[in-house]
């Protein structure tokens, strides 16, 4: 990458920002279509979400529905939401994370400092 004289081949760190930004939408893109979930209570409420932290289903056992205690059935929902969204964001680290130490973990020099700003 770096050229005879010290400086740096332009083309050829464009073309490997161009191939990690195609990396980067092909695993945003395989995220949004993978689903987790997340369950409370012993499994009475199961919250399923996208990888990108869409809620796409709420299943809640009857069992758990009393009309006297609707307090307890909303802590299930939020405690099975949370877990689902925490499982999501567990997979987007695992998806993404190496993609991103490439922008700025020593896979390319800094191109802030070339005046090309720090958007990738």
């Amino acid at each position: 990458m770096v050229q005879p004289g010290g400086g740096f081949d332009l083309s050829q760190i464009m073309q490997q920002a161009q191939q990690m930004q195609q990396k980067l939408v092909e695993a945003q893109e395989e995220l949004a279509s993978t689903e987790v979930t997340g369950t409370a209570g012993g499994g009475l409420v199961t919250a399923t979400v996208s990888g990108d932290s869409q809620l796409k289903a709420l299943v809640i056992d009857p069992k758990v529905v009393d009309p006297e205690d609707v307090e307890t059935l909303s802590d299930l929902i939020i405690a099975a939401v949370q877990a689902a969204s925490a499982n999501a964001q567990q997979l987007t680290e695992q998806k993404l994370g190496p993609l991103a130490g490439g922008l700025g973990g020593g896979g390319m020099p800094d191109l802030g400092s070339l005046g090309l700003g720090g958007g990738l």
